[in-house]
């Protein structure tokens, strides 16, 4: 039976403030120079992400804390067609718009955002709503697995055409954990998993930036002003940090040094300039928001709403997680942004649509 509790969860709203109200900082320190440079002016950038992630992200999410959760179940479906149809326009030369060789930005008027974006809440969404509908079949091979798997090859597709490997792997590891939770098997997780390392390995032979990527990787010293470039960069970044950090505004990577400082590479100027404490108090904030997340979905009042909830806070820690340890040094750099803190309105947006959901859910529990 679902009650209303007293209240959404405080907590969650706090530390998702200072995340974000901290995340513009780091954008406007990171961005300074690239923005005066481009722009003349030090704000560019950091206004841009106000304006385009910040106040559409913080409407989502008051939107999404007053709508029923169970809202969302009844979208699922159209939602997912929705993002597919978005995806699909990116391939039109009138529409999609390409950066890096890379075709992930839609260009509809005056608008620009990425579709992936959205596709990594949509599909929490509706992988949510399946799960629920086939909690008595998710076991099961034909009824289970082969339909889960063919979800993900067909999401596949659309990324590796773009190509974006990173949000791929975000979807697929994120997935493949709530299916778990859902009641996959663990067996079928393995060959899931097996299945997707084999799939890794292809992708990586056939793309010789994804193979640098590897052996920079396994040989952190390799082609210093070459190919390890990036992650040489962002080493000196985060060692050049120390303890205290040089001060914020005062680190020397975002000096044409560091390679996209304001985006991907974002936790490498932190740790430059806030040190060691910083970056504690930066995993201390996330790991209470992970925290409430987990918290929320074991007290959500129904097995969709645990799903949901579940869902959303394993993607944004996956992703947390990936982009930290490959800027670290510690996984093969990605791609993937830091979420509340990479530059990017659309990330952004969707994130702080994804809390608001979290929020809804929390103000039911089972009594």
């Amino acid at each position: 039976m679902k009650q209303q509790s007293t209240g959404l969860n405080k907590t969650l709203l706090y530390v998702t403030a200072a995340l974000f109200w901290g995340g513009l900082l780091v954008v406007f320190s990171a961005s300074m120079v690239l923005s005066q440079k481009r722009f003349g002016s030090v704000g560019y950038y950091t206004m841009r992400q106000l304006i385009y992630g910040g106040v559409p992200g913080i409407i989502f999410m008051l939107i999404a804390s007053k709508i029923p959760y169970t809202f969302w179940r009844k979208v699922a479906l159209p939602l997912m067609i929705l993002s597919f149809v978005m995806l699909a326009l990116l391939f039109l030369p009138t529409l999609g718009f390409s950066f890096g060789g890379a075709t992930r930005w839609l260009k509809l008027g005056p608008i620009t955002f990425q579709p992936s974006e959205i596709l990594k809440l949509t599909f929490v969404i509706y992988l949510a709503s399946w799960l629920d509908a086939r909690r008595q079949e998710i076991a099961s091979v034909s009824y289970g697995l082969i339909p889960f798997a063919m979800m993900l090859s067909f999401i596949g597709i659309f990324l590796i055409m773009q190509p974006d490997f990173g949000t791929l792997g975000i979807i697929v590891i994120s997935a493949g954990l709530l299916y778990f939770l859902g009641g996959g098997k663990t067996s079928q997780i393995v060959t899931l998993s097996a299945l997707g390392l084999v799939l890794a390995f292809l992708l990586v032979q056939i793309a010789p930036y994804r193979m640098n990527r590897l052996n920079v990787f396994l040989n952190p010293d390799l082609d210093p002003k070459g190919i390890g470039y990036h992650a040489n960069q962002a080493s000196i970044a985060i060692g050049s940090g120390g303890f205290w950090g040089v001060g914020f505004g005062k680190g020397l990577q975002k000096y044409n040094y560091l390679p996209e400082p304001m985006g991907d590479s974002i936790f490498a100027i932190f740790a430059e300039e806030m040190g060691f404490l910083g970056v504690m108090a930066i995993l201390f904030l996330f790991a209470i928001f992970f925290r409430q997340g987990i918290k929320i979905a074991k007290g959500a009042p129904d097995s969709f709403g645990q799903l949901l909830a579940g869902g959303i806070t394993l993607s944004i820690a996956t992703q947390v997680f990936i982009n930290i340890a490959a800027i670290s040094g510690l996984f093969p750099l990605t791609g993937i942004p830091l979420p509340f803190f990479s530059y990017g309105g659309t990330s952004l947006g969707m994130t702080l649509a994804g809390v608001g959901i979290l929020l809804n859910i929390s103000k039911y529990e089972r009594i």
